[in-house]
Order: C-alpha cells, then sequence, then structure tokens
C-alpha cells in the first residue's frame, strides 16, 4: 500500500476553498477515504494576509519516517514549517541553497 500526505477538499463553500491534510492510500479518491487526519489548510488570505496551516507535526513525521510521500504543495507546507527541506525552484527537484547559489554562478558565467 502506497501512502500519501495530501489535501482533501472539505467544509468549503463555493469559490471559498479549505483543505484538510490528510494520510491516506494513494488509489482513494481525493475527497474519499482516508487513514488520518493531520491538519488543515486554508489557501485564501485574511484581510491581515495569512494563510492559515495546522499541523499534528508528530504525526505527519511518524508517517514520512513509515514511508509516506507528500505531494507537492503539502511538501511546500511542511517546508515552510520547517519539517522538511525548504523547497526551491522547479516542481521536479529539491534544491538545496548551495545548489541553487551554484547554478545562479554558473548562469553568470555563461553570459
Amino acid at each position: 500500500m502506497v501512502v500519501a500526505i495530501r489535501l482533501a477538499r472539505s467544509m468549503g463553500h463555493r469559490h471559498r476553498p479549505f483543505y484538510r491534510i490528510v494520510v491516506a492510500d494513494k488509489q482513494f479518491k481525493r475527497d474519499g477515504r482516508f487513514l488520518e487526519r493531520v491538519g488543515t489548510y486554508d489557501p485564501l488570505p485574511t484581510r491581515e494576509g495569512a494563510k492559515y496551516v495546522t499541523l499534528d507535526i508528530d504525526r505527519i513525521k511518524y508517517w514520512i519516517a513509515e514511508g509516506a510521500q507528500p505531494t507537492e504543495r503539502v511538501s511546500i507546507l511542511l517546508g515552510k514549517a520547517g519539517i522538511l527541506p525548504p523547497w526551491y525552484g522547479s516542481p521536479n527537484k529539491w534544491k538545496t541553497p548551495e545548489e541553487l547559489s551554484s547554478e545562479t554562478v554558473s548562469e553568470d558565467a555563461e553570459s
């Protein structure tokens, strides 16, 4: 069973999304069954400009240790929370700050 940590849309109204961060089998539907709810995410900013995220950090670390694979958006959220390395650059590759700076230096040398 391949397990993913992903967003499941719930409790939102039309044009007002609200997501639960869930651990689910990859074969389950996006809004279908899940194994455990580990957080919430409100993508629309408040008047102050804040987007609210709640995370159960201990359970997320447990599921990652068990082999759960976070989706791209959840990876970005976990990177901002400090659970995973920060997300840099293209959606297909994790980049460390050193790799990012070396690419910038090599692009400047080519110009």
